[in-house]
């Protein structure tokens, strides 16, 4: 042996003795099962397989990491709530977490399969090897499906924030206000948010809107009050610095028509005033919505803050995609029949089926649709009842279980057949506010129809002015009166307390709970 032959060995001796310490640090699987247990273990608890395999170092960052990710997404969860909805509302935000989403997953596979080399076997079969890749697959694919999903409904939400909810300068309203984008409820005690159904099906001419209704939401407790409005109310008011108000002083109709003038309903203002006035009101995206709201506001004494329109075959959709709601029917609802007059007429038809009564019906979207708006033989504040029973119902389905597994099918339907002038500036406050509505009181105006509106073409809008503002006005508790020095003499009767049912129902003009409104109560009939 040569003087550099040896001189080599003992360089590479030190070198040999590492390698031996580092396998002797080292765990290897001595079956192909307990190999498998050990990936799907450092699976679970990312790094672990690093640490038995003898990269400690390597591991423990990498355990270090996880559990940190996972007591910061904690923390952020528990006391960042605003953040996290400013987050899930911004679309520049949302670009960014699927792109997280995505190199997560890819790194929680490199990991996986990483810890599965270093686990297995030193000497391995053919059956093994292939046993073990097959696992090793199998779990990746795990861990690649759930990413993939979490991308495509952050990339759903993104699409669908974009799409319905533009910014302020990508959008035009002739009737939004301007808030503090920071805090948009700061100086305002009340929300005012006009829902509108648009009936532009197949086979129906242009649009009408066929249910109007107005939530006015508390903005510090989410109490809310709800407002249904006749869709056969004629003279609806505008006010006076209106330019609308100038062509029409005594409200929208033709002073010089017939009685019975349908081209000048609620119902027809959407499609009609943008066709006599367009641009009256302003630069607007939608101007049916617009004008709508100013004279909605006017009728009912309120400042309509926004607008909110749902197409009503996309609420079929959007109900389906919820898997349904349940609902009390307390009378047969119509599906479909018609009395030929009126716009949109097809003449007179019979409804092809009824809704049967009984408590808690499963409804699926095109019943839960007949539900909210069946009229045949009925009346049309009955139908309104209805109306907003089936919002009642609607909120009260969204949980989030269904809320998350399908999600994708929802934002799909709503991207479609939302329409709203809600800047997503201020889409975080609102996700908020509707977390404090859907824990909060929820009821509904009654506006009197025997003394208001016995029929459509002069309602008294004065007095029903009158009977939403004292809805609305928070409620304050009595004070106590002082009580006696000298005790009573005569014998003190216990009061009697009334029974309460569902069918008990508040005052004409007292605001009702729509839990109480919307009860199994089969002695009511629909044509009230």
């Amino acid at each position: 042996m040569t003087r550099s032959t040896r001189a080599a060995g003992r360089r590479s001796a030190p070198r040999a003795h590492r390698s031996r310490q580092r396998a002797q640090r080292a765990y290897r699987a001595r079956s192909v099962s307990k190999a498998i247990g050990l990936t799907l273990l450092s699976a679970l608890i990312p790094g672990l397989g690093f640490v038995l395999g003898g990269r400690k170092k390597l591991g423990a960052f990498v355990i270090t990491l996880y559990a940190g990710l996972l007591l910061l997404a904690a923390f952020i969860g528990l006391t960042q709530r605003d953040s996290v909805l400013a987050l899930a509302v911004d679309p520049s935000q949302l670009l960014l977490a699927t792109g997280a989403v995505l190199v997560a997953g890819f790194l929680w596979i490199c990991i996986v399969v990483s810890s599965h080399k270093l686990l297995r076997p030193i000497t391995l079969t053919s059956v093994g090897r292939f046993t073990g890749s097959a696992f090793v697959g199998l779990l990746c694919f795990g861990i690649a499906v759930p990413t993939t999903f979490a991308a495509q409904t952050v990339m759903a939400q993104r699409d669908l924030i974009g799409g319905v909810f533009k910014s302020e300068k990508d959008s035009k309203s002739a009737t939004r206000p301007n808030v503090d984008k920071k805090d948009p409820w700061a100086k305002k005690p009340r929300l005012n948010l006009l829902l509108l159904g648009a009936d532009d099906g197949v086979g129906r001419e242009g649009t009408r809107t066929d249910t109007v209704i107005v939530a006015s939401i508390d903005t510090k407790t989410g109490d809310t009050a709800l407002i249904s409005l006749s869709r056969n109310w004629m003279r609806m008011p505008f006010p006076e610095d209106s330019p609308l108000h100038k062509i029409y002083p005594d409200g929208f109709y033709d002073p010089n028509g017939p009685a019975e003038q349908a081209e000048y309903y609620l119902d027809s203002m959407y499609e009609n005033i943008p066709k006599l006035h367009p641009g009256v009101l302003g630069a607007s995206d939608n101007e049916g919505a617009d004008a709508l709201k100013v004279s909605v506001g006017e009728a009912m004494g309120l400042d309509i803050d926004y607008y909110m329109q749902v197409n009503l075959k996309g609420f079929e959709q959007i109900i389906d995609a919820l898997g349904g709601i349940t609902v009390n029917i307390n009378y047969r609802v119509p599906i479909g029949g018609d009395y030929g007059s009126g716009p949109g007429s097809n003449g007179h038809k019979k409804p092809s089926g009824y809704l049967e009564p009984g408590p808690d019906q499963k409804l699926n979207g095109r019943d839960a649709l007949w539900f909210a708006r069946g009229r045949y033989g009925l009346s049309d504040p009955s139908r309104q009842e209805r109306q907003r029973c089936t919002i009642h119902a609607l909120v009260n389905s969204a949980n989030p279980q269904t809320l998350v597994t399908k999600y994708q099918q929802i934002a799909a339907a709503g991207k479609q057949l939302l329409r709203t002038d809600i800047p997503g500036e201020i889409l975080a406050s609102f996700v908020t506010l509707g977390l404090k509505v859907k824990n909060a009181n929820v009821t509904n105006v009654d506006l009197d129809k025997r003394k208001n509106f016995p029929t459509g073409q002069n309602p008294n809008y004065e007095a029903m002015r009158e009977l939403v503002q004292k809805a609305i006005q928070p409620k304050t508790k009595p004070i106590a009166s002082t009580p006696s020095s000298k005790p009573s003499t005569s014998p003190t009767k216990k009061p009697t307390k009334k029974p309460t049912s569902a069918t008990t129902k508040p005052p004409a003009g007292e605001p009702q709970n729509l839990n109480d409104a919307c009860a199994y109560d089969p002695s009511q009939t629909g044509t009230n």
